[in-house]
Order: structure tokens, then sequence, then C-alpha cells
């Protein structure tokens, strides 16, 4: 009998400081859910980066994986290397999906990064002469909204009553003063074009703008105001939207405190999203 109440007394102790033990790696955070996230350096990973710890203190341990292609992250995702992505404005999304056949979904409008026109030789863009050379980046997702930049500034035209996210240089009616454009470059090879003096002006994403230095307000001789239908996302597989880490994810991102960091940050050159 004493033999069996000695064991019975282990037992209960074992149990007990199992429990003790559980408690103690649930509060160090070993319980935690992984989530991986591909994003663009800037300002992408940076944002993400602040959003860390705060989803740490929701069971969260966010790992960022940064990419310095469009083309990439997608891949990743669709062949489940990633849980989401944070890189690409919605038109490019739709895009990517119809011509690769992806099932992503939009799991949550996040910011907008106003594109911008910028030139090293001529400081405004009344200034530009007849001829002149457009750069923009080989992205057709990105074309639309190039062109949206230049007609409202007046150089161009498009047609009525297209959906101008997806415009081309064909539907260009008017273009009074003859501008050419190079499509020939990838997005993030731009600031290097625009440094080197190519073209006459180098239409550039914000996210590779702040990357290579540039301040979209200061340097651009134009930009996109806060209007634009170009808005990141997060993007994920279709039926991921519905799992609490990613809802969590877009929660913490849809914070004060990341919408401060955003403003406060890059002072305009991006700004936080509407739900």
């Amino acid at each position: 009998m004493k033999k069996f109440l000695g064991f019975a007394l282990i037992l209960v102790l074992s149990i007990a400081l199992a429990a003790c033990g559980s408690d103690k790696d649930k509060k160090s955070g070993s319980d935690t859910e992984k989530l991986v996230v591909g994003a663009s350096n800037v300002p992408h990973a940076e944002i993400l980066e602040q959003a860390k710890p705060i989803l740490k203190e929701k069971g969260i341990d966010l790992e960022i994986k940064t990419f310095q292609d469009y083309v990439l992250p997608n891949k990743a995702l669709n062949d489940k290397e990633l849980d989401a992505n944070y890189f690409q404005h919605l038109p490019f999304l739709e895009s990517a999906i119809k011509e690769n056949g992806y099932d992503f979904v939009n799991a949550g409008a996040i910011h907008i990064e106003p594109i911008g026109l910028y030139s090293k030789k001529y400081k405004s863009i009344d200034k530009l002469p007849k001829g002149a050379t457009i750069i923009l980046s080989s992205s057709v997702a990105d074309h639309g909204r190039a062109l949206s930049l230049l007609e409202k500034n007046g150089l161009i035209k498009l047609k009525e009553g297209i959906d101008k996210t997806t415009a081309t240089t064909k539907d260009i009616i008017e273009n009074k003063n003859n501008l050419k454009f190079d499509a020939e470059y990838e997005a993030a090879l731009l600031p290097k074009i625009y440094e080197s003096g190519e073209g006459d002006a180098v239409l550039i994403n914000s996210n590779y703008a702040i990357d290579a230095g540039l301040n979209p307000l200061k340097d651009s001789i134009a930009i996109e105001d806060s209007e634009s239908p170009y808005v990141n996302v997060i993007a994920v597989n279709k039926g991921d939207e519905n799992k609490k880490a990613i809802k969590t994810l877009v929660e913490v991102l849809h914070s004060k405190e990341i919408k401060d960091f955003i403003l406060e940050e890059y002072k305009g050159a991006v700004v936080p999203a509407d739900k």
C-alpha cells in the first residue's frame, strides 16, 4: 500500500511539474504560430518589422523574407513557401492571377505608394521637350497608372471609357508632344536608369525610389495623388484569408500604431489605405 501511495505521489508531482513547464513555455512564446511573409525591402519589409513585436504579443512569430523583384514573391506564395506576400498593388495582383492562373485572393488593403516621374534633365514636367523619351517599367500592370499620371498632367489623352488601370500606349489617342515610350526595363532597375541620366524622364514606383534614397515628394517632377487605385495588399492562397493568423496580420497592419509609423516614417511618400 505504501509503495502504491508513493508511486501515486510521484505521478501527481510529475504531472504538476509538466503543467508548470507547459505554462512557462507558453509564456516564453514557444507556443506561438509561425507566419512567413514575403515582401519588398522598402517599405513593405520595414512596415512588417514594426508589426513584428505587436504580432508576437498576439502569439504570432513573423518571419519576413525579402525579394528584389515582382515575380518571385508570387511564385513562392504559389509554391506554399510563403503564407502570404506583401509587395504588390491590386491591379498587379489581378494581372498576375489572370496571366499565371494563381489561386490568390486579396486578404487586405494596407497602403498606397504613389508612382512618380523623375528627371535628371528637367526640373518640372512642363519643361519636357517635344519628342521626349519617357522610360517606364516592363510590367504592363504599371503602364495604366503611368499613363494616367501623364494624362492628368496634360501630356497625353487616353481613350474615353476605358479602364485606365489596364491602359497601354495603344490607348493613347492624343500625344501632342510626340512623347516616346521605352518599357524595356525591370521596375527594380529604374532608379539606376534615372541616376545614369537615360531618357528624359523615368517613372519609378515609390518602393524602389525610397530604397534608392529618393524622396518621391521632393525629387519627382510629378506624382500620383491619394486617390490612386493602386493600393498595396496582403495576398494569400484562396481560403487562407480566413485563417486566424492572416486576419491578425491584417488587423495589426490596420492598427493606429502602424498607420502612425507609415505617416511619420515616409512623410506622405507612402500613405495608409482606408480599410
